[in-house]
């Protein structure tokens, strides 16, 4: 995603990207007529993910478009057709195996000194309605310092008083609703904690991921696609997840935005059927494993406490640069 260099950010040490994760996606729609789709599933380079290998699918021929939308996100634009449509993503992606707070930097700016482009993630929205948690955030939160205390300190409240429940998502509920009920989705703890953060001034957005299980204990569950938030501090947006509310690493950003609104990985104009729905996002050896191999979990270099590195990064050597990219879109 493109940022915002306006206000000048302290500098840190580039990460060196020495573990490989696979991850992708496979989704499937049953349609009875045409139904126009924005698609948002594929990660863009940045500072800490490169994408060495990427294949985009749409079946059965679907002609594709790609875009930048205005939060910098990779979308796609194309009409499913009637009967089974097929939309898969799968990458070879490089990332860090630095914990992802190894560089959080504790330096709020006030709002007459933010870059004008950052000031709209300061403001309520659909799903982070901030505006009608004020009160709430100054009774809870107002006596932390102002910045990366305070941030963490929403963090534990969310992850301690909004019970992940699995299958209790619903498009109809906001931050405020959540915090009221007091349980549900990764998705609903992203928003109450971007909806505090903003209360604020603090830019907060919503973000959309990839999230292996590198030097964490593999929990048994389906993967799935992962909700957090991004908050801009420093100069820089900086990553902070209240359902697990601990610093992992190799995340990989797919989207960004407002809310979830912006980062859907299907937008439907029309009835389309979910049949089919699988996620993986694995460590792997990219020596052994490439795009368009069957996934195979028991390739898998992750799942544990320990980072395992794969035998090209313990010999010292990196295999060069190559992308394949097969799909059906237009450029």
């Amino acid at each position: 995603m493109r940022e915002d260099h306006s206000h000048s950010a302290t500098a840190v040490p580039m990460p060196v990207l020495d573990l490989a994760v696979r991850a992708g996606c496979e989704l499937t729609y049953e349609c009875a007529d045409e139904v126009p789709a924005l698609v948002t599933f594929k990660p863009r380079h940045d500072t800490y993910q490169s994408i060495r290998q990427e294949s985009v699918e749409f079946h059965p021929d679907l002609f594709a478009t790609e875009f930048e939308d205005d939060h910098g996100n990779i979308v796609y634009r194309l009409v499913l057709k009637p009967g089974t449509n097929l939309l898969r993503f799968d990458s070879i992606v490089m990332v860090p195996s630095e914990r992802e707070d190894f560089a959080h930097l504790d330096e709020p700016i006030p709002p007459h000194l933010l870059p004008a482009s950052l000031l709209r993630y300061t403001l309520p929205t659909r799903y982070c309605d901030s505006d009608k948690l004020l009160d709430f955030a100054w009774d809870h939160f107002g006596k932390e310092p102002h910045g990366l205390a305070r941030v963490r300190a929403i963090c534990d409240w969310v992850h301690r008083n909004i019970e992940y429940r699995t299958g209790s998502g619903s498009p109809n509920i906001s931050a405020h609703d959540v915090i009221e009920r007091r349980y549900g989705v990764c998705r609903d703890l992203a928003h109450c904690a971007v909806a505090l953060c903003r209360t604020f001034n603090i830019p907060a957005r919503y973000v959309s991921g990839y999230v292996p299980d590198i030097g964490c204990t593999d929990p048994g569950t389906p993967m799935d696609f992962h909700a957090y938030m991004e908050v801009f501090l420093g100069g820089r947006w900086q990553v902070f997840d209240a359902r697990f509310n601990t610093p992992r690493t190799g995340r990989i950003r797919i989207s960004a935005g407002y809310d979830a609104v912006n980062s859907a990985f299907t937008t439907l104009y029309g009835a389309a059927a979910l049949t089919g729905f699988d996620v993986w996002s694995y460590q792997v050896d990219p020596e052994d494993v490439r795009v368009g191999d069957p996934v195979d979990l028991s390739k898998r270099l992750c799942g544990t406490p320990e980072i395992r590195f794969h035998e090209t990064h313990a010999h010292g050597a990196h295999p060069p640069l190559e992308a394949s990219l097969i799909h059906s879109k237009a450029d």
